[in-house]
């Protein structure tokens, strides 16, 4: 019996094409950085942003939180929005790892202005306070319904950050959904940032993985710490060749999921039951219910083979990805007309 799972773009599983990459891979010890297929995966994403060094990581949590650290020193203070992954779904890490406090900026839709951190960036000569050290951003926001930032407003914060004598990093594990949105330069994101994260194992559909990315010496701190956090793999060749193949084939298709996710939110709009729909960019899609709870509707949508997330008693969330086809799309939004409140 099928089922059209849209609670992540993570669930997806290898194409034919990517198990034969696996199949193929050279594999050897990364650790003593001797595994072929991991340090191509580092040499064409780092060329990819125009980067100098790439770490590959086992996931988005590690990149991000190595990024961090090699950024920060315990005492310092990170800026983020309050809705942002390294704050809410990275158990704490900056805490625990880095020692650091966190300044929350309420954003829209999980987008900051530069103004915002501008206003909130801590005296240095204040003994009372925290000494800002680092800012981080994240796109496409994932709490924000897949919302990509105007890389002209990331300049600005990119100036704000020089003005202050603050790091910039980029959560960008979706980041190739907001490059194929606005039809972006990926090297401008690598002129801007000191360090971005990019994942494998969300819209590209690969099974695990992610990328640290900045210069040879911030890259060579992480490897450190990423041996210290656990983190070091041996014959990881195997999921870098997926991770390859995945770059290499599964980045212009994002806008097939794109307009898929558009599709089901255009159908949306139109019941009763929903109350709000955020704009739609790229393959994320959140809804406001009026008159069900998101538990109830989750479960109806269940009953029809169709898998969403809760996000909140009163919000949904759907993500389209590689395993969604335009029929799983008709049937979604024919169940989804078909719906009935009591």
């Amino acid at each position: 019996m099928m089922i059209i799972d849209y609670r992540s773009d993570t669930v997806t599983r290898p194409t034919a094409a990517m198990y034969q990459a696996i199949v193929r891979a050279s594999i050897g010890d990364d650790v003593f950085g001797e595994d072929a297929s991991v340090n191509k995966l580092e040499e064409t994403t780092s060329a990819y942003f125009g980067m100098e060094a790439g770490l590959y990581c086992p996931s988005g949590t590690m990149s991000n939180q190595l990024a961090i650290k090699v950024h920060t020193q315990p005492g310092d203070e990170v800026i983020c929005e309050e809705n942002s992954h390294v704050y809410q779904y990275e158990a704490g890490g900056i805490a625990f790892h880095s020692s650091a406090s966190v300044c929350l900026l309420k954003g829209q839709r999980g987008l900051l202005l530069a103004e915002q951190i501008n206003c909130n960036v801590n005296n240095r000569l204040d003994l009372h306070k925290a000494w800002s050290k680092l800012v981080c951003l994240e796109n496409t926001t994932n709490r924000g319904g897949g919302a990509c930032y105007d890389v002209e407003e990331i300049n600005r914060i990119r100036q704000t950050c020089d003005k202050h004598d603050l790091r910039l990093h980029l959560d960008g594990a979706r980041l190739w959904n907001a490059i194929v949105a606005k039809k972006e330069n990926p090297i401008r994101y690598g002129q801007l940032f000191d360090t971005i994260s990019v994942c494998f194992s969300k819209g590209l559909g690969a099974p695990m993985g992610s990328m640290l990315l900045g210069s040879r010496p911030l890259i060579e701190k992480a490897r450190r710490y990423r041996k210290l956090f656990g983190g070091g793999m041996r014959q990881a060749g195997i999921m870098a060749a997926a991770c390859q193949h995945a770059m290499d084939n599964h980045i212009s298709r994002l806008e097939e999921d794109h307009l898929k996710a558009k599709k089901i939110g255009e159908t949306l709009s139109q019941q009763d039951y929903v109350h709000a729909l955020l704009p739609i960019e790229t393959n994320i899609i959140i809804f406001e219910l009026a008159g069900v709870t998101a538990k109830s509707l989750v479960e109806m949508l269940h009953k029809k083979r169709i898998l969403a997330y809760a996000i909140a008693p009163n919000k949904i969330r759907l993500v389209t990805h590689l395993d969604i086809d335009d029929n799983m799309v008709t049937y979604t939004c024919q169940v989804l007309e078909e719906i009935e409140m009591s």
